[in-house]
């Protein structure tokens, strides 16, 4: 117990130094905030840059304390069953299927985005810090849904901020956001080093490196630039225009429609490898060959290569969604997740280590090019009045209705089908199944999604 308090003690520490350094690496962000504005403009430009790429860093940081790792805690430390952890591991999707298009609705509506966005994260470490108390599989769930609900409309929001921001600054979103967007991963990166260098990756010890860093973005959060609600004064409005859902029209439109439907499609795929990849590695501890090698002690690690890997694919976008555009992106987006599950289902900690290594690089490109590029596309397509609440829709999109039946149906499939009678994990029956229904939605959206890529529009693309 004491070398628990002992290791909290120095892992807080260590997180807050770690903070206070970027934040005085980033040119003291806060406190030149809330001073006079600078005179300079090309110095006001890159403290911009800076705030958001604080807001970023922070953004994913708390994400990445927790969310590849729940399932070792899940399933190693309290010994949970799978049927009960798909449940579990769909609280986000339940909350991202309505929340991020309510808070997008109240940001475009009536409250600042940021402020919005810093009061969420202040809730949510307040229960994050309730969150290790529980010990039943059920209360689990209820508390890690209440965060989740606060939780996933800030992935929204932060781009929302991030956009809005970078627009009235003058910045090409295409061009500015992926560079500023890259240290969200990072911090993602950094989360998972830490929880895995500390040796608490099966334990409660997680969820108190979110709680502290979502504090810490709370308070932050209130600090950025306004970003007020896009609504004219006095101007008179239907009933669902006063409630903001008028970026739903959206789904009018066919084009929009079936990117929206390919879209929960894929966020189902995505889904899986957060769910299970984690503590895929972590069963290799049971077999002898495998139990002392560097992929099972260090699983978080070797699974940040992903993230690495979408340190370099997030820079490559601009070039890639000019050049090719946003049918071809997506497509590859897709092509790389038939590659991520498929060198699952034939790698392994030993002669196999470099298979599970190319598949978290391939990760990089079935992420970046989904999500990153997901919600430029929605941006280039609506107007600065429903900004947060189309972003909302795509996040409901993907993190909500797709992520709920990607955990919902691949855990009762699991249950089902790829569990042997001694309750171990049939992974590589899992895995290729997994890569047959990328390469599926793959062939549907080659087929049935039409976009004319115009170079011309994408680089001129400015609200």
């Amino acid at each position: 117990m004491n070398r628990l308090l002992s290791n909290w003690q120095k892992l807080l520490s260590s997180l807050l130094y770690l903070i206070a350094n970027l934040a005085c690496l980033n040119g003291c962000l806060i406190e030149e905030g809330f001073a006079v504005e600078m005179q300079d403009e090309k110095s006001n430009a890159m403290n911009v840059k800076l705030r958001l790429i604080v807001l970023s860093f922070l953004e994913f940081f708390i994400w990445g304390s927790w969310l590849i790792t729940v399932g070792a805690y899940w399933f190693q430390n309290k010994g949970w069953t799978g049927e009960d952890f798909g449940k579990i591991f769909s609280t986000m999707g339940i909350s991202a299927i309505f929340m991020p298009a309510i808070m997008g609705i109240i940001a475009d509506r009536w409250i600042n985005a940021e402020r919005l966005l810093g009061l969420c994260h202040l809730i949510g470490a307040i229960i994050l810090f309730y969150l290790p108390a529980i010990n039943n599989p059920d209360s689990f769930f209820w508390v890690l849904l209440l965060y989740m609900i606060f939780y996933m409309p800030t992935l929204a929001l932060a781009n929302s901020v991030s956009y809005t921001i970078l627009i009235k600054n003058g910045k090409d979103t295409i061009k500015d956001f992926p560079p500023i967007r890259v240290w969200g991963t990072i911090g993602f990166i950094v989360a998972m080093w830490i929880v895995s260098l500390l040796h608490i990756e099966t334990s409660a010890d997680q969820f108190y490196v979110a709680a502290v860093a979502s504090l810490i973005f709370g308070v932050y959060a209130f600090t950025l630039p306004k970003c007020v609600p896009m609504a004219k004064a006095g101007e008179r409005k239907s009933l669902g225009e006063m409630l903001g859902l008028k970026a739903f029209k959206l789904f009018g439109q066919y084009k929009m429609a079936l990117f929206f439907i390919f879209a929960m499609l894929l966020g189902a795929a995505q889904q899986l490898t957060n769910a299970y990849g984690d503590t895929f590695l972590h069963d290799f501890a049971k077999i002898d060959e495998y139990k002392n090698t560097i992929a099972v002690k260090y699983p978080a690690i070797i699974m940040s290569i992903s993230q690495i890997s979408e340190t370099l694919f997030i820079l490559a976008i601009p070039f890639f969604l000019r050049k090719f555009g946003i049918k071809i992106v997506m497509l590859l987006s897709m092509l790389a997740w038939v590659f991520r599950f498929g060198l699952f289902a034939y790698g392994n900690p030993g002669n196999g280590l470099w298979m599970i290594i190319l598949s978290c690089i391939v990760y990089g490109m079935a992420f970046d090019f989904f999500n990153i590029t997901g919600s430029l596309f929605v941006d280039t397509q609506i107007k600065p009045d429903i900004r947060a609440s189309a972003q909302g829709i795509f996040m409901m999109m993907t993190n909500g209705i797709g992520a709920l039946l990607g955990s919902r149906i691949s855990g009762y499939a699991i249950s089902k089908f790829f569990t042997h009678s001694d309750n171990s994990l049939d992974w590589y029956g899992i895995w290729i199944s997994f890569a047959s229904y990328a390469i599926i939605i793959a062939v549907l959206f080659l087929l049935l999604f039409r976009h004319r890529h115009r170079p011309e529009e994408v680089a001129q693309f400015h609200h």
